[in-house]
């Protein structure tokens, strides 16, 4: 019997909490980087009911620290009491500084952007983000890549049916 690969079932689709499938559609990433995340319990809880939005989500750098914003998480109604839930509050990202700086001078220097792509549990209970370096993309490099995959998806249907 062969053995599994833990490796590859490790960012498997069981394993992720939520995706920003408008990302893709808007930047074009040249690189992808992941971070973990700081978050207080109740934020956990919620993650875990799967109440997260990463829609319009996006990293800054200030003061050498990564930080999401825009990332909205909602409280579930069985939260403590004597916590103020905030759900779209910056949430920190835990990244090595070499991996900031980096990040900071591409960002400065040539106009990246900063947007997370997707949160997924990493190794035993840790909540990841998976960040992507990218620009944005024009309206033809949009509508070129809506003929690319209106193409493929009837290719595929040409190749099924002969």
């Amino acid at each position: 019997m062969a053995k599994k690969n833990s490796k590859k079932s490790a960012k498997n689709t069981t394993a992720t909490i939520a995706r920003n499938k408008r990302a893709t559609f808007e930047y074009r990433f040249e690189e992808k980087v992941e971070a973990g995340l700081s978050l207080m319990g109740w934020e956990v809880k919620s993650i875990r009911a799967g109440k997260v939005n990463l829609s319009e989500s996006f990293v800054m750098i200030k003061n050498g620290e990564a930080h999401m914003y825009n990332c909205n998480i909602v409280p579930l109604n069985a939260a403590s009491t004597h916590v103020v839930a905030d759900p779209t509050r910056p949430r920190k990202l835990l990244l090595n500084r070499r991996e900031l700086d980096r990040l900071a001078g591409l960002v400065e220097r040539q106009g990246y952007a900063l947007v997370a792509i997707s949160m997924y549990w990493g190794k035993g209970s840790w909540v990841k983000l998976e960040i992507g370096l990218g620009k944005g993309k024009k309206d033809h490099d949009k509508r070129a890549d809506t003929k690319e995959r209106e193409w493929a998806i009837e290719k595929a249907r040409v190749m099924k049916n002969k």
